[in-house]
This record gives C-alpha cells, structure tokens and sequence, in this order.
C-alpha cells in the first residue's frame, strides 16, 4: 500500500515558501514537486481555509505564508491538508464471538491508541519556525563547509507578520535541500 506523502509534501513547499521572496504559483510548486498543478490547487486549498497560506489570481499572484510560522504546527498542518488516519493497521472482527479475536483486538487498539496519541502530541510540538530553522542551520552548516563566512544567506524572521511573510527572503536558498 503506498504511503500518503501530502503532510511531507506540503511541509516541503511550506518551507520553500517562508524563504521565498514572492507568491509562488501552482505550476512552479506543481514542477518542483513532480505532480500536477490542480493537485497542488486542491491541497493548497485547504491550508488556505485554515488561514496558513494565502493565494492572489493574475500577474504576480500565488500562493504565499498567511500566518506567523511560530504559531503552526505540524499537527495543523495535517489536518489542514486532509491527512489520513496516522495507521492503517486495522482488527479483524470476522468472529465478534471468538475470545482470542477479542484479545487480540483489544490489545491491537491499545497499542494503537497510545502509539497515535504520541506521534499526534509530536506533531503538535513542532512549530514549522523550529522547521524553518533547522533548514537554516542546515544550510548554514553547508556553506561553512564550502568556506563561506557567517550564516549562508540572509533570511526573513519566520516568525514576522502574515502581511511580511513571503515578501522578503532569499530566493537562492529555495532550491536547497
């Protein structure tokens, strides 16, 4: 069974985006991803009506960074995009009757529960500022090793108002990874 990539993905172009200096459009994050622009739409959309991303039509619109970096996280994000029950592990419940399928199922559920409410209180705990800056850090890192001095590129502070997010950064730091 193939694995749903959408909050990886997402967190991805978000990323992308806080460091981007401008609206990015559907076709641009479309072809950095690999996929089809009207997927990108349809996804986008539901960060937009949670207030994370903002999107403008015509010349110089697409989508940018509507809310402070520091207030969302991953667990938002998630949710925002839709995001599919965290396992796909399911019960057998073919024989209700049998002790050994109750046994078993109920231990299964345990485990599940308490396994889905870590991973969902991680999520929660991890801002996509804590993301952005470990991006930076990484690249950082990057340039200190290829001999530059101080940190790689100046950067928007993620944590600036909605109306600044997106409208300043470095847009050669987009296509690091």
């Amino acid at each position: 069974m193939p694995s749903d990539s959408r909050l990886s993905r997402m967190l991805h172009v978000l990323l992308h985006m806080a460091r981007h200096p401008g609206p990015m459009t559907s076709d641009t994050i479309a072809r950095m991803l690999g996929t089809n622009p009207v997927v990108i739409r349809r996804t986008m959309a539901g960060l937009r009506d949670a207030g994370y991303v903002r999107s403008g039509k015509g010349h110089g619109g697409g989508w940018a960074i509507a809310a402070d970096l520091e207030k969302v996280s991953l667990l938002d994000v998630h949710r925002a995009v839709g995001g599919p029950r965290l396992f796909a592990i399911g019960n057998e419940h073919a024989n209700p009757d049998c002790a050994v399928e109750k046994v078993v199922n109920a231990a299964l559920e345990d485990a599940l529960a308490e396994a889905e409410a870590l991973l969902l209180a991680r999520l929660g705990s991890v801002s996509l500022a804590e993301l952005a800056r470990s991006f930076d850090a990484r690249c950082d890192a990057h340039a200190n090793q290829e001999g530059e001095v101080g940190p790689a590129r100046p950067r928007p502070d993620p944590a600036a108002a909605p109306a600044d997010a997106g409208a300043e950064g470095d847009a050669g730091r987009t296509g690091a990874e």
